[in-house]
């Protein structure tokens, strides 16, 4: 089944969520919102966001590949299935993703 997830999803954080769903959606909002280097003792965890200051599609196609690899990586009961991109009405030139995954419910 396929889900859609935002960093904006991310409100009430729960640890050890029994769920496995709701488990996989939170894991995911919090990989889109951890900048890579900023998390001690794993320091490969997040986005690079070495796609900030880009043209706008190079941006979009490089963010699109961290988080396919990202989530590969840091949650593996999920597969990437794509990414959309919303323009930011309040903040013009900024673009939000929407990250669409399948969930394995094991």
């Amino acid at each position: 089944m396929n889900f859609l997830v935002k960093a904006a999803d991310l409100t009430a954080l729960r640890i050890s969520e029994p769920d496995t769903v709701t488990s996989v959606l939170q894991n995911i909002a919090i990989i889109l919102t951890t900048r890579k280097g900023t998390v001690p003792l794993c320091r490969a965890f997040g986005l690079s966001h070495e796609f900030l200051d880009k043209p706008t599609p190079a941006a979009k196609m490089m963010l699109r590949v961290e988080i396919r690899e990202a989530i590969e990586r840091w949650e593996p009961r999920a597969r990437f299935v794509g990414v959309t991109f919303e323009e930011d009405v309040l903040q013009p030139g900024r673009s939000v993703p929407t990250v669409e995954v399948e969930i394995y419910d094991e």
